[in-house]
């Protein structure tokens, strides 16, 4: 199975970390959505702030990977004069499905929907956003409705997804310094082998 549009050949539990830091090395440095931040950056920013917050390592890796759709999405990287939605979301959630736990995947693929969630439940939480995130998430459907609400409130990752959703807002400052992918990559392959049944690789 392919894992992903540009993957090209499928992507397994000892080819995915090469292939992930392969798009972090090349492609890490272009901007990200008008921020003060790259892409990179910005991804890592949000795993580091899962790290010190103490979640596990299901959850660091989901913020590490939460935009890693905007490398891989058919419909192209997103650009500040878009006006439709290029669901990087879906093309993120598509490409990990097969490798990683459910848990990592719903993170990523409903991070987007968790903006619009708190955004209905937490008006406040509109406040917080910047420029670049209120533009987007008019794009993506605004606030939910009563009903979205209820029915994104059944997702049993709801509080991870949230807890991801959080980490990526925060992820957006310019002299927050954090580790590079090479920190992450034992704690990504370690979630995929123990989901794929691998055998943990030694170090080294």
């Amino acid at each position: 199975m392919n894992t992903g549009t540009l993957a090209g050949p499928a992507l397994t539990p000892a080819t995915i970390v090469a292939f992930l830091a392969d798009i972090f090395a090349r492609r890490g440095g272009e901007e990200y959505l008008g921020e003060p931040v790259t892409m990179a950056q910005h991804m890592l920013q949000a795993a580091r702030c899962a790290e010190l917050a103490g979640q596990t390592g299901e959850v660091i890796v989901a913020a590490l990977l939460h935009d890693i759709g905007h490398f891989t999405s058919e419909f192209g990287t997103y650009a500040p004069d878009d006006t439709e939605d290029r669901h990087h979301e879906d093309a993120g959630g598509d490409l990990l499905a097969p490798l990683f736990p459910p848990r990592v995947v719903d993170c990523v693929r409903h991070h987007v929907a968790a903006k619009r969630y708190l955004c209905a439940i937490r008006p406040e939480y509109f406040n917080k956003l910047s420029p670049a995130s209120v533009h987007t998430l008019s794009l993506q459907g605004g606030p939910m409705s009563p009903d979205e609400v209820a029915a994104f409130e059944r997702n049993p990752y709801l509080r991870d997804i949230v807890k991801v959703r959080v980490y990526d807002e925060a992820g957006k400052h310019a002299d927050l310094a954090t580790p590079p992918f090479a920190y992450y990559a034992t704690m990504v392959q370690r979630v995929v082998d123990a989901y794929c049944g691998r055998p943990a690789q030694r170090a080294g």
